[in-house]
């Protein structure tokens, strides 16, 4: 191996473009629509959580750092449907509205998929480990501003726009430590699960109570907002 070859760094934008790459992969995959994101990246200074869903997890370990997801109403409603139609439910049988319970269920397992696929490639193409915490979804009639990026070293942000198939808009933010990884040797790369088997866990986790992830009550909801100072 030549010296360019060892030399191969993946920094914040690398990183970012393989979560924005799991967000298309689980959600294209689990509503069997084309999810794409934008081919330009913005720079911000804070992360926040917007009307009308917004969802956000912390992960640590090999980097710390943050990712949130904005949902509009219009967005998180077509996924929520799109994914329990193509699962052979009902139309019927849906919430038909974007504060009800069931959606933000359906909405933080769906998170839970996305930030799964994307710790899995941060372990086989960077050689090292990330873990996070429980996906918080959160319907929200106000914007909610998420100091947890200051406690970073050298703290970088990012958002990314994504387009649903009937084009609703959704956000993408990343906050993270400013990192490179740079590759001093080869080294064999597992093969990631295909789109089937990735649909076989998404609604394996759908099927069991216990892997879906927990939404906030109103009055949890009230309590978290309290500790966010609004």
């Amino acid at each position: 191996m030549n010296e360019k070859e060892s030399n191969v760094i993946f920094g914040t934008e690398d990183i970012l473009r393989s979560l924005c790459n799991s967000v298309t992969k689980v959600l294209s995959v689990a509503t069997q629509g084309d999810i794409r994101y934008s081919g330009m990246v913005q720079r911000i200074t804070k992360t926040c959580l917007k009307p009308d869903i917004g969802c956000f997890v912390l992960f640590d370990g090999g980097f710390s750092g943050l990712v949130v997801i904005n949902f509009s109403a219009q967005a998180a409603m077509e996924l929520y449907e799109s994914y329990l139609l193509n699962m052979g439910m009902a139309q019927s049988d849906l919430a038909g509205s974007h504060t009800s319970d069931e959606v933000a269920n359906v909405m933080g397992e769906l998170m839970n998929q996305i930030v799964g696929d994307f710790t899995g490639k941060v372990a086989r193409e960077l050689q090292t480990h990330i873990s996070q915490n429980q996906p918080k979804m959160l319907a929200l009639n106000k914007q909610v501003m998420l100091s947890v990026d200051t406690n970073l070293d050298q703290p970088e942000a990012r958002r990314v726009t994504f387009y649903t198939r009937r084009n609703n808009i959704f956000y993408l933010e990343l906050a993270m430590d400013r990192t490179e990884f740079i590759k001093l040797n080869d080294f064999e790369q597992h093969e990631a699960a295909d789109p089937d088997e990735l649909l076989a866990q998404v609604n394996a986790a759908r099927a069991t109570p216990s892997a879906a992830a927990p939404t906030a009550s109103a009055s949890e909801q009230d309590e978290f907002l309290k500790s966010l100072g609004m």
